[in-house]
Order: C-alpha cells, then sequence, then structure tokens
C-alpha cells in the first residue's frame, strides 16, 4: 500500500486523485491533506480519507478548522511551514505536488530533497527553478513522475527507448477555446468566456492560462527540465480534440503518441503506480467513431505568449520565475476585470523588459526575482488602469 500525501486536495488534480484512491483503496493510504480556502470540501476529505496531517494557508482558517472537525482530527498546520511539514514530516511514500502556482515550489523541492518519489502536477516548480529542482532530485536520488498530460504522454513515448535517438518532443495543445478566434474578437473577451475551455475541467488560473497559451509554454519549459531536452527541440501543435496527449519524434522519422480521452485520471493513476497500471472507471477511447484528428501550428499574433515562454527559458537564470510571477498576477486582474485579455501578454511582456536576468542557483535568489517580478506587475496593471490595484 503505497502512502500519499497531496498537497492541493481540494483543487481539481487533488479531488481526481483521490477519487482514484476511492476506487483503489486497498493500493493507497492518505496521510496528508494540504487545501486553500475551500473548508468545506477539505473537512469532508479528512472525514473520509483521515490523514495524519493536515495544511491550510493561515492561522485563521487553522483554528476554524479545528473547530469543524473537534479535538479527534489529524493535526493541523499553517502557512508555508506547514505545507513543508506535510510533504517530510508524513511518512508519506510519494507527495502529489498539486498546488497551483508559485505557492507549490518550496513543498515541493523540500519534498524532493528528503528524498520522497513526487507525482508532478504543479509545473511552476520546474517553471521557476528547474536547474535547482532537477540537482536535488540527483542529489537525493528521488524520482519526478510527469502528472500534466502532456508530459506524461512524452513520459510514456520514452519508455524503452534510447534518448539519443530522439529527435524531438511535441507537445500538443488544445487550443482553448479561441483558437479560431482574430485578434479584433479576442479584445472582447470576457472571464467567463475564458473559463469555458471546450474540453477539460479545470482550476480557474490554468484554464485561463489554456486559453492564452501560456500553459504551453510553462508546459515547454517543464518539458526542457524533466526531460533534459533543449528548448530548440520542442515544438507545440494545436490539436482540438485533445485525444494525442503529445508525441517524441525519433531520428529515424517514427512518431510515438500516447492517445486517450481528455480525463486527469490516467495520467494521476499511471504516476501514482508506475510502472504498473490501474483499471479506471473511465469510457474507453472510440476512434472509429471520432472519426479524425486535427492538427495545426499554433497563432503567434493571438497567442503571443507561446513565444514569451520560449523567449523566458532561452534567456534562462531568473527570467522563467519572472514570467511565471507576471502571468500569476496578469490572470489574476484578468479575473477580477480590472485588465482586459489581450493586456495578459502586454503585462508579462512589460515585467520581463523590465527585468535584469541572474542566476537562478538558489531559493533565495528565486523567491527574490519572483517577489520583483510580482511588484513590478502591480505597477504594470496599475498603469493599464490609471489607478491603483488592490
Amino acid at each position: 500500500m503505497k502512502r500519499l500525501a497531496i498537497l492541493g486536495s481540494t483543487g481539481s488534480i487533488g479531488v481526481s486523485t483521490l477519487e482514484i484512491v476511492t476506487e483503489h483503496p486497498d493500493c493507497f493510504e492518505v496521510v496528508a491533506l494540504t487545501a486553500g480556502r475551500n473548508l468545506a470540501l477539505l473537512e469532508e476529505q479528512i472525514a473520509r480519507f483521515r490523514p495524519q496531517l493536515v495544511a491550510v494557508p493561515d492561522q485563521v482558517n487553522a483554528q476554524r478548522l479545528e473547530e469543524r472537525i473537534g479535538t479527534d482530527g489529524p493535526r493541523i498546520l499553517y502557512g508555508t511551514a506547514g505545507l513543508i511539514s506535510c510533504a517530510v514530516e508524513s511518512p508519506a511514500d510519494m507527495v502529489v505536488s498539486a498546488i497551483v502556482g508559485a505557492a507549490g515550489l518550496e513543498p515541493t523541492l523540500a519534498a524532493i530533497q528528503a528524498g520522497r518519489d513526487v507525482a508532478l502536477a504543479n509545473k511552476e516548480t520546474l517553471v521557476i527553478a528547474g536547474e535547482l529542482v532537477m540537482s536535488a532530485a540527483a542529489e537525493s536520488g528521488c524520482r519526478l513522475f510527469p502528472v500534466d498530460s502532456e508530459h506524461s504522454a512524452i513520459f510514456q513515448s520514452l519508455e524503452g527507448h534510447r534518448k539519443a535517438d530522439v529527435r524531438r518532443l511535441i507537445l500538443t495543445a488544445s487550443g482553448g477555446p479561441f483558437r479560431n478566434w482574430s485578434l479584433e474578437d479576442l479584445q472582447e473577451v470576457t472571464p467567463q468566456d475564458a473559463l469555458a475551455h471546450p474540453n477539460w475541467t479545470m482550476g480557474r488560473k490554468i484554464t485561463i492560462d489554456s486559453a492564452t497559451m501560456m500553459n504551453k509554454g510553462l508546459e515547454v519549459i517543464e518539458a526542457h527540465w524533466l526531460f533534459n531536452v533543449p528548448v530548440e527541440k520542442i515544438d507545440v501543435h494545436i490539436h482540438p480534440e485533445s485525444i494525442v496527449h503529445s508525441l517524441v519524434e525519433y531520428v529515424d522519422g517514427a512518431l510515438l503518441a500516447q492517445l486517450g480521452i481528455p480525463d486527469m485520471k490516467t495520467p494521476i493513476a499511471y504516476a501514482l503506480t508506475y510502472p504498473q497500471r490501474l483499471p479506471l472507471d473511465l469510457p474507453a477511447l472510440d476512434l472509429c467513431r471520432l472519426g479524425q484528428l486535427n492538427f495545426a501550428a499554433p497563432n503567434s499574433q493571438c497567442f503571443p505568449c507561446l513565444g514569451l515562454a520560449y523567449d523566458a527559458i532561452k534567456r534562462g537564470g531568473t527570467t522563467p520565475a519572472v514570467l511565471n510571477a507576471a502571468n500569476e498576477l496578469a490572470v489574476d486582474a484578468f479575473l477580477h476585470e480590472k485588465v482586459g485579455f489581450l493586456d495578459i501578454p502586454r503585462i508579462i511582456g512589460s515585467v520581463v523588459e523590465r527585468h535584469s536576468s541572474s542566476a537562478a542557483s538558489n531559493l533565495e535568489q528565486i523567491l527574490s526575482a519572483d517577489a520583483w517580478a510580482r511588484q513590478t506587475a502591480h505597477a504594470v496593471i496599475c498603469e493599464i488602469q490609471g489607478a491603483s490595484y488592490p
């Protein structure tokens, strides 16, 4: 039985992970859970899975949770220190890193340094601190198992083949809800429009990232570090059906791909049980009924965030951390209807342009760059608004 610490248990990945645990109770034990402010769902998860440790964002929410579950519940922690404790002090065999955004970096890195295997859904960990994280994994001897459907597909398509024979990696992207929209149309996009993803059910932030194609840019950076492949050998194809989750092209021209319905349970389960596969209660992929698969090149004019991500990893150092932080602030401002959809890449580009990249060799340097980028992005948003922004 594998013991799991799930960081981000009330988000979409965390909920899907716990559904897999429920399907296969003989395979898993949940020993730690962390969540944001959805205390009602967290309380249900605690009652059902009986973890030893739980962490929430702050002391106020920790006290509220203690009042709700009483004295017979798990030990309740809070803040970054609480997240780290759940990752390294619980008796977990594997840490599921499913916190959204830069907040996932420190507990994930702590788990890696402690030698815990990690099922990695928090792509920002590698975007922000790829060199540091991969060095820590090599030193501790832990394994990183990708949970993103694209990286899981690449991981599976690389199995049993020589790394030296890889010509390129091809990440597929649905293109989001606006793949056929013009620049003029995109000027009128609302948060409600952008949150209506045609294929995937995800959290709000990652859904907006998918609509801008920044999510794919972050995945390019993640793939660069995870598979040790030069960014020049990583391409993106628009694939509206979201059936081919990614491909590996070999030097002999062969393309290997992993196909499946668009449901995150498949890559999550593979990360949890590698190299075994679990039977899952999911519908089969009917290729005959589907009929066709379509592919196209990304539209760089309408979706410049993808190019911004490529440029950031080529610049290296602290630039990807700055890119990520600026994106988080820009997306939040858009969701609060303070800026427009097309302002998101403008904000990110402005912040990155103002940044003087430095080495990202330790956590302090990375966190400093992240803080600078957030402050600068806030200023850029205020410039766009012509007013203060909270």
